[in-house]
């Protein structure tokens, strides 16, 4: 099995894209941290739609944008690369130019808007680990992946912080914001389509053998709904738990999720590497493990009280955090191993609906269990996961055994399959 020991910063930026590339991933993530945040805070001081109607507008663009995800994969499936990711740059261009347009009170205008934003945001992870899959391959190609994921981390936080600094300016300032976001995705789009990378599917499944079907990956789809309910613990499960049964200062929960955005951007690309040596399913399944037994942690310091309780909860996160980059570094590179390259848009476009969907619905499940104290919460989410990780562990790829087993196993990325 090809494992990947040391980390290069030259080749890690050749395996990701390319500089340029780099740049565009760099200024899209620092645009999106500049105003995704406060998109319902936008929509609430300055255009003045109540907070209910902001939301629900904000999650018609998340819906129509998982509808789309099919026709995204069939593209990519065509050999599109960097022009998907510009597209999903570009149609968040013009979600800012109709969240500027759109005059006080005009529901319809800030809808249309949080649609292109939601559609962007959805083809953006697809389109983006298919580029990384045509320019790198095997071990290399899951750093890539990796350190794609730290950079974009880094660039949200960094527009985060320095949004939130401009905040006391009031709704003038938030414009600003949206303006300055639409002009980095712009850019963005240039330096990605610049990339022209494309893809021949046909011609890289002829030399490798690889005509069989796309493997089904129900289990490690429907696992992947549970496992991303962990991307949301920092943002919406701590701080809940935190602030409305512990009684604790707020400044814990911002404490836990700074510590998680800068544990994200250090430790993804080294973990990652590590695991290299392990098979990726088997890497994934440790992952559920390690996010259970978290979730099992904030369990028992909740009952700590606000003395040792908060600290205990920041302590246990840091677990919780491990077990996210675990998840991260492993499940895109394994959807990527698995399937045939004439198909792996598709495939990708598969598990970003499962991605999505998980997202979607995890802040009301949330909120839903927590409202029935803390053992249906953790408790919950706890079973879940082993159970996520116990189908992520023992599913089989039938479909593509014997075209791996005969492609060997540097190529099979050290998979294993029934």
């Amino acid at each position: 099995m090809a494992t990947t020991t040391k980390i290069r910063p030259g080749a890690l930026v050749r395996a990701s894209g390319g500089p340029r590339y780099a740049v565009a991933l760099a200024v899209d993530a620092l645009g999106t941290g500049l105003l995704r945040p406060f998109l319902l805070l936008y929509g609430v001081t300055v255009l003045r739609l109540s907070a209910p109607v902001t939301g629900i507008a904000m999650t018609v663009g998340v819906v129509v944008g998982l509808v789309c995800m099919p026709a995204v994969g069939r593209w990519l499936d065509r050999g599109a690369r960097s022009t998907v990711v510009a597209a999903s740059m570009l149609v968040r261009v013009l979600g800012v130019a109709l969240l500027l347009a759109a005059p006080a009170g005009h529901v319809r205008l800030f809808t249309a808007a949080a649609l292109f934003l939601g559609i962007g945001n959805q083809v953006w992870p697809a389109a983006h680990a298919a580029l990384v899959a045509t320019v790198s391959h095997g071990r290399e190609r899951d750093a890539a992946l990796a350190g794609g994921r730290a950079l974009r981390n880094a660039g949200l936080g960094v527009g985060a912080l320095l949004a939130t600094a401009c905040l006391a300016g009031g709704t003038s300032a938030l414009q600003a914001l949206a303006a300055v976001t639409g002009v980095a995705y712009l850019a963005a789009a240039a330096l990605a389509w610049s990339v022209q990378v494309h893809a021949h599917p046909a011609a890289a499944a002829a030399n490798e053998g690889d005509d069989g079907p796309a493997p089904r990956m129900r289990a490690l789809l429907a696992a992947n709904v549970i496992y991303v309910f962990c991307l949301n613990v920092p943002e919406i499960a701590l701080p809940l738990v935190l602030v409305t049964q512990m009684h604790a200062s707020p400044v814990w929960s911002a404490a836990i999720f700074v510590a998680n955005t800068v544990l994200v951007v250090t430790l993804q690309v080294p973990v990652t590497v590590l695991m290299s040596r392990f098979p990726r399913r088997t890497v994934l399944a440790l992952a559920g493990v390690v996010l259970a037994a978290s979730y099992l942690g904030f369990l028992a310091a909740i009952p700590l009280g606000d003395g040792w309780g908060a600290p205990a909860v920041a302590a246990v996160s840091v677990v919780c955090t491990i077990g996210e980059i675990i998840y991260a570094g492993s499940a895109t590179a394994l959807v990527t191993a698995l399937a045939p390259a004439r198909l792996l848009g598709r495939a990708l476009a598969r598990f970003q609906l499962s991605t999505g969907f998980g997202l979607a619905v995890s802040p009301a499940v949330i909120t839903a269990l927590a409202s029935h104290g803390s053992a249906a919460l953790w408790g919950g989410l706890s079973a879940a996961t082993l159970l996520s990780a116990t189908a992520v562990a023992t599913e089989k790829d039938q479909e593509r055994g014997s075209a791996l087993a005969a492609a060997g196993p540097e190529q099979a990325g050290g998979e294993s399959y029934g």
